[in-house]
């Protein structure tokens, strides 16, 4: 097994589905930026500042993390760089910014409200993707892409898409924007990874087939494909306040888990490359992936990213992870990224 790792000094890009809009294939990930990660704003914008000088052109956010304040410090990192134009800016709405009623979800009321807020925090007055976070049960599909319309028309927003919605809602609201003839959903973002690989069974074809951008995240498995999984080696402690430990090795999910990492961590000591290049390597090797979404906390683990876009895997290394996780399976069902609540006892019976 051989593979090559050469560093660009521009990271290498690709078109966003057909929008004819070019993407570096490395998009970074803002949740860790704020009181969910970095505290720290200057640290936080300067490793956005170092990720767009490395090429990164790609930057995805949303309303719900660390409650605007990532897209806060997103936008004084824009205003910074003063090339707004030259960024291609992401974000989400739907999750619950307040306790109270209707501060969340699909509905016309909520997204005219809450894109005038991502706008004043990012300091911007349009948003190149403008992405639903996660599929509303409560909400007609039509409504909330008629609203969605209506601010690509305004010109707010540039493109709109989609995060981990399943293939038949993909669907949906492909068919539904078609035959309202209002503006469709260009992209998909959904969790994928070495250990998570249940997307290539069904949802990839079908974003394919839609001639839609994908855009992964949890690309390093939330942490577990960083390389401190392994035998021989302690395993992180549980986060204080946290009622279960998630390195529980009794738990026959948690060591499927744990021994897929130990091997894959295995493989990358083999190739003489670090498992994180070869975690990122392999998603963005599928051809149905166009970015894979990188979240760093600190300026070390972004420069110990920054490399894998570049990493090219032979068919023997590609192999031999088909081996350690079989094609279209997630090692934890957990980590699918979506709950079929129609599953749930009450909505059965």
């Amino acid at each position: 097994m051989g593979c090559m790792s050469e560093m660009n000094t521009q990271q290498p890009t690709t078109y966003l589905g057909r929008t004819g809009v070019e993407v570096s294939r490395l998009c970074l990930g803002t949740m860790m930026f704020g009181d969910w990660g970095n505290k720290d704003h200057e640290d936080s914008i300067r490793i956005i500042r170092r990720a767009i000088d490395s090429g990164i052109n790609f930057i995805d956010s949303a309303d719900i993390y660390a409650y605007g304040e990532s897209e806060e410090i997103l936008g004084k990192a824009i205003a910074e760089h003063g090339r707004r134009e030259d960024l291609v800016i992401a974000t989400k709405f739907f999750n619950g910014m307040k306790e109270q009623p209707n501060y969340r979800g699909g509905s016309r009321r909520w997204i005219m409200q809450s894109v005038e807020d991502s706008l004043r925090r990012l300091g911007t007055d349009y948003i190149d993707l403008y992405q639903m976070h996660r599929p509303d049960e409560h909400t007609d599909i039509d409504e909330t892409l008629r609203a969605l319309d209506d601010l690509v028309r305004q010109g707010k927003v540039r493109y709109v898409g989609s995060s981990t919605f399943q293939p038949s809602q993909v669907v949906e609201a492909q068919w539904a924007a078609r035959e309202n003839h209002t503006s469709r959903f260009v992209t998909e973002q959904p969790p994928y990874s070495l250990l998570a690989r249940g997307i290539e069974a069904d949802l990839l074809p079908t974003t394919h087939r839609h001639n839609m951008g994908t855009l992964v995240w949890s690309p390093l498995a939330g942490g577990w494909l960083s390389g401190k999984y392994r035998k021989g080696q302690e395993l992180p402690t549980a986060r204080r306040g946290s009622e279960k430990d998630p390195f529980d090795l009794n738990d026959p999910k948690t060591a499927a888990k744990f021994d897929a990492a130990d091997q894959l961590g295995a493989l990358a000591d083999d190739l003489g490359v670090p498992l994180v290049h070869l975690a990122l390597a392999f998603v963005l090797r599928h051809p149905g992936v166009t970015s894979a979404i990188i979240g760093p906390r600190t300026m070390e683990q972004l420069e110990s990213q920054l490399e894998a876009a570049s990493l090219e895997l032979d068919e023997a290394t590609l192999n031999r992870i088909d081996e350690i996780v079989p094609p279209g399976t997630n090692v934890d069902p957990g980590d699918a990224g979506f709950s079929n609540y129609w599953l749930d006892s009450e909505r059965r019976r």
